[in-house]
């Protein structure tokens, strides 16, 4: 018997930032080149083994659902699932409206542009022992300011344009089902506040850093980085597509 792979794809959120391209799309059906980041995502999650998608929906969830009707991963035995929220229940809570899920699951934003490998994010997961893993991803953020630096009136240093390393979730998390008993079902929770209640209960979070290319498409600058690097080469995404 296959083993179950679950891959829960986050796809609810209505992609503000993106405006005007998400007035007329969901955000992960955003193309990149000829193909909707989602599409990337879920051909890099079959690939890395993944055999059930779940997407959880709500802004312009018929399109999305459309677009996967007839999809080739399906002629291949990849279970779809569609779960519409009725209201925006955060990035945690939606988690409690799905039935049956296994024991370690991955959870991931549909806006992602990336090479990580999901498996092994899984794999080391599973072996942890921890209720919840988060992807990072070392980020430089260069201010387009002058800093100043003072003591009182005096100043002490400046710096122009500085940029500053931070270590950022990649909105990609490894679940262990036990998570689940800490989200209160029927009420919004978003992952910043789970986190929380996870190491206040005592449970153990952990992070996993990875130097893999990862980008947020859902914002501006991010997006037109990322329509270049996949026009560039496509291959280096899409290995099962093309």
């Amino acid at each position: 018997m296959t083993e179950r792979r679950v891959a829960v794809i986050l796809a609810g959120g209505k992609g503000t930032r993106l405006a005007p391209y998400t007035a007329i799309f969901p955000k992960p059906l955003v193309p990149l080149g000829q193909h909707p980041v989602v599409e990337i995502l879920a051909q890099q999650l079959v690939a890395h083994g993944f055999n059930e998608l779940i997407f959880l929906t709500g802004y312009l969830s018929e399109l999305l659902r459309a677009y996967f009707h007839d999809h080739p991963l399906k002629k291949r035995g990849i279970t779809f699932t569609w779960i519409k929220e009725s209201s925006p229940l955060g990035t945690a809570a939606p988690l409690r409206l799905i039935d049956n899920l296994p024991e370690h699951f991955l959870v991931l934003n549909g806006d992602l542009f990336t090479t990580l490998n999901f498996s092994r994010l899984y794999d080391n997961h599973v072996s942890s022992g921890a209720t919840l893993t988060i992807a990072m991803h070392c980020k430089k953020i260069k201010l387009q300011l002058g800093v100043v630096k003072h003591d009182g009136r005096k100043v002490t240093g400046y710096m122009e344009k500085p940029s500053y390393d931070y270590d950022v979730s990649m909105g990609i998390y490894a679940y262990s089902k036990k998570a689940l008993g800490f989200i209160p079902k029927g009420e919004k929770m978003d992952f910043p506040d789970l986190v929380q209640i996870l190491g206040n209960a005592g449970e153990l979070v952990e992070c996993e850093f990875s130097e893999a290319h990862w980008l947020d498409i859902g914002n501006p600058e991010d997006y037109a980085v990322a329509q270049e690097e996949f026009t560039a080469d496509p291959s280096v995404y899409l290995r099962e597509i093309e």
